[in-house]
């Protein structure tokens, strides 16, 4: 990969919020955010995870973190209303939203899908976002110029059988990245996009994907350029947009 695969991109004085930010992808991201010089929240329901996150963050010298303990699949409004609050008091504003966090339940034909599975999955993946995103607005709007990202996958854009509630989540991302990118577009400078990072080397993967080698796959850190370009100025005449990560970094190698 080119070092144009790799641009050197600056978030700094940027609030980042990155949701699943104790492993995966979401750390990926939230570590590289923050070598970019944003301070970033780190939100995920395992505090050891998310601890261990801020550790590697003050160790390299970046902007201090901070953790915030939410469990997406028990939160109430008051805890997504209070968090908004939070950010609002203690940084006036927030300049990105990451939607990274999501399950991904077992995968298997409709007819047999529990009901009290689905609607955990749609709780999380769809639900949850809604309620952390009508949250957090208020703060996004404070911004300059806010981008709220969502996470999806190529079971949202394309059905595939036996993957149920997961792609329909996954379609339901998209259609509430499309409605707010369309209601924002008007009233804001906020961008609002999708982005399917594609096979990669995940505890998500490997549970859909038992058989595959984890070692032939892309590392989340392979990702980062795709994320902080989106997070970045340079994104801004993108909106409403369903993209997917590799193919935006081969766009950004090519220029």
């Amino acid at each position: 990969m080119s070092d144009k695969a790799n641009p050197v991109v600056r978030l700094d004085d940027h609030i980042v919020l990155v949701t699943g930010a104790g492993d995966g992808i979401g750390k990926a991201v939230a570590l590289a955010a923050a070598g970019a010089g944003a301070t970033v929240i780190l939100l995920g329901r395992t505090q050891s995870k998310l601890e261990a996150v801020y550790d590697q963050i003050v160790a390299a010298s970046c902007p201090e973190p901070v953790i915030h303990p939410m469990d997406l699949a028990t939160a109430s409004n008051e805890d997504y209303e209070l968090l908004g609050r939070s950010i609002v008091e203690q940084f006036g504003r927030l300049d990105v939203l990451l939607h990274n966090a999501g399950i991904l339940g077992l995968l298997g034909p409709l007819q047999y899908a529990s009901p009290e599975s689905w609607m955990k999955i749609m709780h999380v993946n769809v639900n949850a976002q809604f309620m952390l995103t009508r949250a957090l607005l208020p703060a996004l709007l404070n911004a300059d110029s806010g981008r709220i990202l969502f996470t999806s996958s190529s079971v949202g854009r394309q059905g595939r059988a036996y993957w149920g509630a997961y792609a329909v989540s996954k379609f339901a991302t998209e259609g509430m990245m499309q409605v707010l990118a369309d209601e924002l577009s008007s009233t804001s400078r906020i961008k609002v996009n999708s982005i399917n990072p594609g096979a990669t080397r995940t505890e998500m993967r490997a549970a859909a994907y038992p058989a595959e080698n984890p070692a032939t796959l892309p590392t989340p850190e392979s990702l980062i350029p795709a994320y902080l370009y989106l997070m970045s100025q340079a994104s801004a005449h993108l909106n409403g947009q369903a993209l997917d990560a590799r193919t935006l970094i081969g766009q950004l190698a090519a220029e």
